[in-house]
């Protein structure tokens, strides 16, 4: 009978192969591996409490000081008092949006205010304060209106170089149709327009409908203007009149292809 063949040798020695030993130190590679994810790990904690430790818990990032910029008729105390920062807490969990809300609340003559953390012990308060455009008088005070139309304050004296708003629209169908709000804006939009030299002669921007706003100037001068429309159109065309004829009492640009002076 013929012997095993070779491929049949060669099956039967592997199956009578025992296991291969374990490398040296694979055991000892794994463990050291482990162990140093275990550390790593344990330095990862050790640096996160720390770290809200260090922000919440210790002394050295308390909020201790409150800097304030942009004011103009405001002063620092009452901007601080208003804000109310919660002095001595961390400095991490101030709510700047809360101290935002109350600025504007508080103190409606500022238009917007950043508040920002300033590291390691600051809040940053930047104030940008409303600017009257027009005043309207009520009785022996007046009341400030800016460029968006909105009345923010009251005051004794009016501001210099701050024309004084007159609404007779009466019982007129603007007045009706419109509302005096709208009005007002009109008349705000109206002093936007006027050119930086004009703006500081004007005294009174009367408002008799929606279309039909006027101008009182120094030296007696006045400016028919009609509606808001075309303001920059009118404005260069009123700046050309008043350099044609210096010494015209009366311009009308309500149709500025148009325009008229008289008086001298």
């Amino acid at each position: 009978m013929a012997g095993p063949t070779t491929a049949q040798r060669g099956a039967g020695q592997q199956e009578d192969t025992p296991d291969r030993p374990p490398r040296p130190g694979g055991e000892g590679r794994r463990m050291s591996r482990r162990t140093l994810l275990i550390v790593i790990a344990a330095a990862v904690l050790l640096l996160g409490s720390g770290a809200v430790w260090a922000l919440y818990g210790s002394s050295w990032l308390r909020t201790e000081q409150v800097r304030i910029t942009g004011v103009d008729v405001l002063s620092p105390a009452e901007v601080e008092s208003a804000a109310a920062v919660p002095m001595g807490s961390p400095l991490v969990s101030v709510d700047t949006d809360a101290i935002a809300d109350r600025l504007r609340q508080k103190l409606p003559r500022i238009d917007s205010v950043d508040v920002v953390r300033s590291w390691p012990h600051g809040i940053g308060l930047k104030v940008t304060e409303r600017k009257p455009v027009l005043l309207v008088k009520k009785g022996a005070k007046f009341i400030e209106v800016d460029a968006k139309g909105v009345r923010f304050a009251t005051v004794d004296k009016a501001p210099g170089r701050v024309p004084l708003l007159e609404l007779t629209a009466g019982r007129s169908a603007s007045l009706r149709r419109f509302g005096s709000d709208r009005l007002v804006r009109e008349a705000v939009r109206v002093a936007g327009d006027l050119p930086g030299g004009i703006a500081g002669d004007t005294k009174v921007v009367r408002v008799t409908s929606y279309d039909s706003v006027s101008l009182e100037l120094t030296r007696d001068r006045e400016v028919i203007w009609g509606s808001g429309e075309e303001g920059a159109v009118k404005a260069k065309v009123l700046t050309a009149l008043m350099k044609a004829a210096p010494k015209a009492g009366h311009f009308d640009v309500s149709a500025p292809t148009a325009p008229a002076v008289s008086g001298s």
